[in-house]
């Protein structure tokens, strides 16, 4: 490991399950893709692979984003917060990042009528 890694680790205010929060956000637009969850190791292996990784909470286990997708994510840069108790990654998305097939996880807005959907599941080739 490097110090600079072992640095971030230690800055990190991870909660009382060993967890901190993560966004993701793609690198050259702006669109802020899903937020998931991060411990030392999914740190550490982000960092180290540049390919993001996370905690998957109900599996219990690494989660390695694109696995078995193919939607990956490419780390651009890793950021976090004033008190570190959350992480920004830019990242350059592949494919989808939501498992709906959705651009982002964020697709539903609360509006005045109603709950609205914003986007469509993007089709699969046949």
């Amino acid at each position: 490991m490097t110090p600079t890694i072992d640095r971030a680790l230690t800055e990190l205010a991870f909660n009382a399950d060993g967890l901190v929060p993560c966004i993701a956000q793609q690198h050259d637009t702006g669109e802020v893709l899903m937020l998931a969850w991060m411990n030392a190791d999914a740190v550490r292996e982000t960092l180290t692979t540049r390919r993001v990784c996370y905690w998957s909470r109900s599996r219990r286990s690494l989660w390695r984003k694109g696995e078995t997708s193919g939607h990956v994510q490419r780390l651009i840069d890793f950021r976090y917060d004033c008190d570190g108790d959350t992480v920004l990654l830019l990242v350059h998305q592949t494919g989808p990042a939501c498992h709906t097939n959705r651009p982002n996880c964020f697709f539903r807005a609360v509006r005045d009528d109603g709950i609205a959907t914003l986007s469509e599941p993007i089709a699969t080739p046949a």
